[in-house]
């Protein structure tokens, strides 16, 4: 069953808690980004996932992604703010800061699949900053 968790259409997006399966992707980013871990923060995407990332070119595979994030990191503190999942696939809507409880710095959405087994793994990766153009 598809089950969309949303909130209010305007003004700033309250924070919900994630099932566990869930909320453990965004708990191992936040980790793997921290420790500047590339590795391990591109075991987190499917074979095929994609990162979509303001200011860049897509990256397409786990192989590209590894390189692509290879000595970036640093604090991260993500918030989810609407999720929905049924069978295979399901999503994070959800903003980030560099500080806990923090004002959202920007916004992600994250498109996830079910691997075998039951992991949910990142199939896209989707950002942008809260700050307009100059």
């Amino acid at each position: 069953m598809w089950i969309p968790m949303m909130m209010a259409q305007t003004g700033i997006e309250p924070s919900i808690v994630l099932p566990p399966e869930l909320a453990r992707v965004l708990s191992d980013y936040e980790s793997a980004w921290r420790a500047k871990d590339s590795t391990s923060l591109s075991k987190l995407f499917a074979e095929d996932g994609f990162v979509l990332s303001s200011g860049h070119p897509m990256v397409r595979s786990r192989v590209a992604i590894e390189r692509f994030y290879r000595e970036q990191g640093g604090p991260l503190f993500l918030r989810a703010v609407a999720y929905a999942a049924e069978g295979k696939v399901g999503y994070i809507i959800g903003g980030f800061s560099n500080k806990a409880g923090a004002e959202d710095l920007g916004k992600f959405t994250l498109t996830l699949r079910r691997e075998a087994g039951g992991l949910w793994l990142i199939l896209s990766d989707m950002d942008n900053g809260n700050r307009g153009r100059p």
